[in-house]
């Protein structure tokens, strides 16, 4: 099968070629895989990997669509039956898997980071990391919910459920997480403050419903003035190091700040007198559980949310791809498509 694989480390590393078609076995399935989007994390694997538990070479890609090829005796799961993968391989008999939380399992692998991914023909799976989704749902939009909208679903609704009326700022909401996490959060019914920069983000942000603030220009300030000097609720944060003094102090007295990132460094400071005179409360989250997944699901196929997408490129210019998903006026998710469905629809 033609695959996507990480030789070595930097942008010259990474190619396609022939990789062995894996072989399912025992509770496994095989997937024909239709679609595959790209997640910062594809780069950070790219370009350094450090801290991942994996064995080079490996596949990339972490999410995606994909049609059940081979499924278990007994299996509900037929060939042709569309799905979508959950982005996690994990165990089921261990405290957090046993408590639903399968994020948290003792023993959970994630493709493309600990083991070969979706960025291949096919990929086996356990079955449970697979859902079916209707025949009718665009899987180019669909490949993108794996990673960036079970990120933001468990930050909006996660451990500091968001309210209908409240104010929830998102930093740097051009990216694909954050856009994602203002999205749902404008369907829970909040009023969402959104910070960017650059005219065609802050227009694709207002367009979306978003009050937008520069982060350019004392954003801040901004943000006092549209919330009355109150702050914000909720605030969501993966910017880490550039936007976390400007976090902190944009909180309500009692707020909370949720983050499931640090792209622009992992080692703010802590402003520890601000927390507790504040009494705020910090949240790490990464990803969601199976049961989020499949209500993120049901939201996306009844249309409650739009994925947006940036481009679109087949699995031959994968490299051109990820150069695509690091520029900077990048805005919505970079897709790859690997093949057309035998069910019914077109890629």
């Amino acid at each position: 099968m033609k695959a996507f694989t990480l030789h070595q480390r930097g942008p010259d590393g990474c190619r396609i070629g022939e990789a062995p078609v894996p072989r399912r076995r025992g509770g496994n399935v095989l997937v024909r895989m239709l679609a595959a989007s790209l997640n910062r994390v594809d780069l950070y694997m790219r370009d350094n990997g450090a801290g991942i538990t994996h064995d080079l070479p490996l596949i990339m890609g972490v999410d995606g669509v994909g049609e059940i090829v081979e499924a278990p005796e007994g299996s509900s799961l037929t060939p042709g039956t569309r799905v979508l993968l959950y982005p996690y391989e994990f165990c089921g008999r261990c405290p957090h898997c046993t408590a639903g939380d399968q994020p948290l399992c003792l023993t959970a692998r994630i493709p493309g980071e600990h083991r070969d991914g979706t960025l291949a023909e096919f990929i086996a799976l356990p079955e449970p990391s697979v859902v079916p989704i209707s025949p009718q749902t665009d899987p180019l939009a669909a490949a993108a919910l794996g990673v960036a909208y079970l990120t933001a679903w468990r930050m909006v609704f996660g451990k500091v459920p968001v309210k209908p009326g409240q104010t929830v700022l998102v930093q740097g909401a051009g990216g694909g997480v954050a856009f994602a996490a203002g999205q749902l959060a404008r369907m829970a019914g909040a009023r969402v403050i959104a910070s960017t920069t650059g005219t065609d983000k802050i227009a694709r942000c207002a367009d979306e419903g978003f009050e937008v603030v520069d982060y350019a220009r004392d954003p801040l300030n901004q943000i006092l003035s549209l919330t009355g000097g109150h702050g914000a609720d909720l605030v969501i944060d993966n910017v880490g190091e550039a936007t976390w003094k400007t976090s902190l102090r944009a909180a309500r007295r009692g707020g909370a700040i949720v983050t499931c990132g640090a792209t622009t460094g992992a080692h703010p400071s802590a402003d520890l007198q601000r927390l507790f005179v504040r009494q705020l409360s910090l949240h790490g989250s990464t990803m969601g559980s199976l049961a989020e997944f499949r209500t993120l699901i049901s939201c996306f196929e009844r249309k409650a949310f739009t994925v947006p997408v940036d481009s679109v490129f087949d699995l031959d210019h994968t490299r051109d791809a990820l150069a695509r998903l690091d520029h900077p006026e990048r805005f919505g998710k970079v897709v790859i498509r690997i093949a057309a469905p035998n069910a019914s629809g077109a890629l």
